[in-house]
């Protein structure tokens, strides 16, 4: 089950939206596994999936989110949605997440961002099938996001979630830097770790790139590859794609 304890991290931590339309390709948010501590501006909603499939196997692993701000960028509403699919058991649904943000730090002009999370875990996956934790939960997260210079970002998770059924607490925490190599093209490299059941220690490098179309559609795709770090884990391909765009005008 190490690679579902990944998986399900890769989910939980997998919540970030983009800029605003229109910002000429430039990437402020769109993290794999580590969630940046920027909100979504007003009028503008984010569609997020994710694919993340382990070597050795058959499982794989696809989320949805999508992010809706709340009369400004100062509050975020959003939901996840996953489908797993494990050796031996078929595929289903997850549990969901239904989540809030809170722009604590941070209009989009400085250089430090604080945005904590706050979220409910639903149990709509199967525990029997391995997909759910048969039980509500909840999660809070404390995204923080400094960027150092026009090239070099960095990014720090710190979270908690807790198990309604057996009052378990789990800890996650996370960092990242991205390079921007190009206005529409960042270099990325990610650490997490988890204390999920068994420890997880994951090492993500990847790729993330933007176009900007009419009508201030924004499409970006990503790659990486994640390390699992740990006996008993293994590694995995992992895609991204996002559509940003306005759903009202101002």
């Amino acid at each position: 089950m190490a690679f579902f304890a990944a998986l399900r991290m890769t989910l939980w931590l997998c919540l970030a939206p983009l800029p605003a339309a229109g910002q000429s390709a430039h990437i402020a948010d769109n993290s794999f596994l580590v969630e940046e501590a920027y909100n979504q501006e007003a009028g503008v909603v984010q569609h997020i999936s994710t694919f993340s499939r382990g070597e050795g196997g058959e499982a794989w692993d696809f989320g949805f989110t999508q992010e809706w701000p709340l009369r400004g960028m100062q509050h975020q509403l959003s939901y996840t949605v996953p489908v797993l699919h494990a050796d031996g058991s078929g595929t289903g649904l997850g549990d969901v997440l239904l989540n809030y943000r809170y722009q604590l730090v941070g209009d989009g002009e400085i250089p430090l961002h604080v945005a904590p999370r706050f979220s409910i875990v639903l149990p709509t996956g199967s525990e029997d099938e391995g997909r759910g934790s048969g039980s509500v939960g909840l999660q809070a997260a404390l995204p923080v996001s400094y960027v150092l210079n026009d090239a070099l970002a960095t990014h720090g998770n710190a979270g908690l979630e807790l198990d309604g059924e057996s009052g378990e607490v789990d800890a996650r925490l996370g960092a990242s830097a991205i390079w921007r190599v190009h206005r529409s093209v960042n270099l990325m490299l990610e650490t997490v770790w988890e204390s999920f059941q068994d420890e997880v220690v994951l090492l993500n490098p990847g790729v993330r790139w933007a176009f900007d179309l009419a009508g201030g559609l924004q499409i970006v795709p990503g790659v990486a590859y994640t390390f699992a770090l740990g006996a008993g884990q293994a590694d995995a391909l992992f895609l991204y794609l996002s559509f940003e765009h306005p759903f009202r005008r101002d």
